[in-house]
């Protein structure tokens, strides 16, 4: 079977139903039933605000689904991939007890449990299996949770989508918690070509024992559906027969799937019934809204999503991935689907897309605004839309309209790090890296309407966190545009001294009252970073916030005057990183003193734990190592380097040919032939002990 002609559309939708619903449910994750009654009534639009809570936050359910789907292009997006590469990303892109998973403790979350079996050397499906952690520990939620970018990596194919889910849920999971996962990963993938609700229940059921629990539990539902019309009775229905009091510890996979059915069995193919009903039940509300947004965005597509209350509008595309991989935190739904969409492409023997060339921003989807916001918010002076046309490169653009007062300025901007309002984020944290740098090339695509526009000067600008982490404005190019006009700006980021750059956008001046129209067709960057971290100053806490830290400790003291950033790990290696995958071909530098550690040094191309080329001090000589999964010695030389000692390291990477320096003199020079890293940030490593470093400098390759 073909991909559908509308897939990445369709993937879109999916993503934009997952995180809708998330944020619709996280608010008031755990409340029962009658609680949510009592203070709520029915959740028929974001709650957000009446709790006092941030509507766009991190979560694991949104983490998860969009990190641990890495897997298939981490192995080069192989189809007989195996469950031992989801455990690989699981080992990659957490950071123990700090990202994705909720750690709740051995024993009590099943994920944090599953990656202490996988930390002391057990495979899947051994370190998720019931034998090895217990029935109720494996038959929690979370293989669910994480499930839907199975699915859409296999439209129109539930079988293929339901063994998918197996691999990737035995890394965590067994028994009926891999059969409610399998069951919502075949109704997903098949809903990109059928409707029909009946039919994909059916077919799901069919991938699963008859003998299981989640069958009959599918089954009574559809029978009490038949003659019961009151989704509240219902919903008494499955709590006595399959409530919590049944099923045992933090959140059970039985329980939440029996609302997922029952809010699709009663929500009459509506987007916003469907989620009012599984948020208005109870439980674990973020998940089942979550996986109850992805199903219907994918069956309905985005007019399914429009056809009720103004879903899209406050969300804006948003959403953040926080990892051991920090340049790809600050994300939006647009983008992810692409990432997906394009693993799907690869199991469908098809070559990837790249929209409008492969600009970060390309607005290439219907509504998409890609998370770009107006500088305060949208007011009655100026608004972003997402409409058709005046695009040289492609069919849509973004359209910035205005109505401002004279002398006022018009911004629309993006974040490109850690958004102000998320700064003192609780619950999950957001680690994350600045996704843009000095050095770097901004390029930013925009025309003029030319029957509602005035003329008026526009600028390029972005936005850094200063060193009392308020933002400091700096201007790019500007150009008057008369109507009619287009042009691109080209602009090359100028230094700004380590300090995160948290967005950049464009600014509108005006002379006199205007309106009118200004459409950007696509924002982008490229080129090797050119820059100094941990410089000549102390480091504040934002610029900390720039390194994803990877470590057991990461600090700055006033001792020794040239090296006084710290990384201390006490049992295997620890990395401290910065940068993106677009970071490919450059040279780091870095003063190094071990202190007291087993190895330690300067790594690039770091792409998260077990994911670097490494120039590592080590008792007796330097040797330089890759990490892919598994750590491989490329070279290794006898050098006589005591502790608390400080030398220079520098490492290069230029395609799969890797230079390194000692004190300014070349030590290796490696070819890695064999599935060399692609890209990636500069890293510091310690292994077991505690290391020094100085000054990093990054920048173009050496001659």
């Amino acid at each position: 079977m073909g991909l559908p002609a509308d897939y990445l559309q369709r993937v879109y939708a999916g993503v934009l139903g997952k995180i809708i619903g998330v944020y619709l449910g996280r608010p008031f994750e755990g409340w029962s039933y009658d609680a949510i009654a009592e203070r709520l009534g029915e959740v028929d639009y974001y709650v957000h605000d009446k709790l006092n809570k941030p509507l766009i936050v991190t979560d694991d359910d949104i983490t998860g689904t969009f990190t641990f789907l890495r897997a298939l292009p981490d192995c080069g997006n192989d189809p007989d991939f195996t469950p031992m590469d989801v455990a690989h990303a699981w080992m990659n892109y957490n950071i123990e007890e700090r990202t994705i998973l909720w750690w709740g403790g051995m024993g009590t979350s099943t994920e944090h449990t599953a990656y202490l079996r996988l930390k002391q050397g057990l495979t899947p499906p051994d370190s998720g299996s019931i034998a090895t952690n217990g029935k109720v520990v494996a038959e929690q939620i979370g293989a669910q949770i994480f499930i839907d970018g199975w699915a859409m990596v296999a439209p129109g194919d539930p079988e293929r989508a339901a063994e998918l889910a197996r691999r990737a849920a035995c890394v965590s999971h067994d028994g009926e918690a891999i059969y409610g996962a399998q069951v919502l990963a075949a109704m997903e993938s098949l809903a990109f070509v059928e409707s029909d609700l009946d039919t994909l229940l059916d077919s799901a059921v069919g991938l699963i024992p008859s003998d299981s629990i989640i069958y009959s539990l599918i089954a009574d539902l559809r029978e009490w559906r038949g003659g019961e019309d009151d989704w509240r009775k219902a919903r008494e229905l499955l709590s006595d027969r399959y409530g919590y009091d049944r099923y045992g510890g933090g959140c059970h996979m039985v329980p939440n799937h029996g609302l997922i059915v029952l809010s699709l069995l009663y929500g009459d193919d509506d987007f916003a019934k469907t989620l009012m009903i599984v948020n208005t039940c109870g439980w674990d509300t973020d998940c089942n809204s979550g996986n109850v947004g992805c199903l219907m965005g994918i069956k309905n597509g985005l007019a399914g999503i429009d056809a009720g209350p103004d879903w899209r509008g406050p969300v804006a595309d948003r959403l953040y991935l926080p990892t051991a991989e920090g340049g790809r935190a600050i994300t939006d739904a647009a983008t992810e689907a692409v990432h997906i969409a394009n693993s799907g492409r690869a199991l469908a023997g098809e070559e990837p897309l790249a929209p409008k060339g492969g600009a970060r921003f390309h607005f290439a989807l219907p509504g998409s605004v890609q998370g770009w916001r107006c500088e305060g918010g949208p007011g009655e002076h100026f608004s972003l839309a997402n409409v058709e046309g005046h695009s040289p490169a492609g069919q849509r653009s973004l359209a910035i309209k205005f109505d401002w007062p004279a002398g006022e300025a018009v911004r629309a901007y993006v974040d490109t790090f850690i958004p102000a309002e998320a700064l003192a984020t609780s619950g999950y944290g957001l680690l994350s890296s600045p996704t843009i740098y000095s050095g770097q090339t901004l390029t930013a695509a925009v025309s003029t309407d030319a029957d509602n526009f005035e003329a008026a000067g526009v600028k390029l600008y972005l936005a850094c966190y200063g060193d009392d982490a308020q933002l400091e404005r700096v201007y790019g190019p500007e150009e008057f545009l008369p109507a009619g006009a287009s042009h691109e700006f080209t602009w090359d980021i100028p230094d700004t001294a380590g300090k995160p750059i948290a967005r950049i956008g464009l600014e509108i001046a005006t002379i006199g009252e205007c309106t009118g129209t200004l459409y950007v067709d696509t924002v982008t960057w490229s080129g090797t970073p050119s820059l100094t971290l941990l410089g000549e100053f102390q480091m504040d806490s934002i610029r900390k916030r720039a390194w994803v830290d990877g470590a057991d400790r990461f600090f700055t003291s006033r001792w020794p005057e040239d090296l006084r950033t710290h990384v201390v790990h006490d049992e295997g290696v620890g990395v401290v990183s910065q940068g993106t995958a677009d970071w490919v071909d450059y040279r780091a530098e870095a003063l190094v003193r071990p202190h007291m550690a087993a190895s330690g040094g300067l790594g690039v191309r770091t792409g998260g734990m077990r994911r670097y080329y490494g120039l590592c001090w080590t008792r007796g000589g330097v040797k330089l190592v890759k990490a892919r999964n598994e750590l491989t010695v490329l070279a290794e030389c006898q050098m006589d380097w005591p502790m608390d000692e400080t030398h220079k390291l520098a490492l290069q990477a230029v395609g799969n040919r890797l230079t390194a320096w000692v004190d300014d003199k070349v030590v290796f020079e490696v070819t890695d032939d064999h599935q060399p890293l692609p890209g990636g940030g500069v890293s510091l490593l310690c292994e077991e002990g505690h290391m020094l470093f100085g000054p990093i400098t990054v920048g173009p390759p050496a001659n």
